[in-house]
């Protein structure tokens, strides 16, 4: 019984809104799953302007790292804002099929 206290307790400190009581920790579990699954799927889906992105949006990519990051923001940081999405391939250890993969998540305006 503690430890469904303490889910309770996790899903209300977890949300802004008053979340929901289970009458078991599964289905307490199952929802923070739920909840969590769907941050990360908002996230994944959320277009990235590669001229205002943070290191840690543009980490947000596929196949983008810190190092890459990085080299993206010095990039536009030394030679001015990207034009289109494919001038991100000018960008040292970014590919084409970097750029593919991620393709639907880019943009160089709001």
């Amino acid at each position: 019984m503690a430890i469904f206290g303490l889910l309770c307790a996790l899903l209300m400190l977890n949300s802004a809104h008053a979340a929901p009581c289970f009458d078991n920790p599964q289905r307490a579990y199952n929802y923070l799953l739920a909840q969590e699954n769907a941050k990360i799927q908002a996230r994944d889906e959320a277009t990235v302007n590669i001229n205002r992105a943070s290191e840690g949006e543009l980490v947000s990519l596929n196949g983008i790292g810190s190092s890459k990051a990085q080299a993206i923001i010095l990039y536009r940081e030394m030679f001015g804002e990207f034009k289109t999405v494919d001038e991100l391939a000018k960008v040292k250890g970014i590919g084409a099929k970097t750029l593919e993969k991620n393709r639907r998540r880019l943009s160089v305006q709001d």
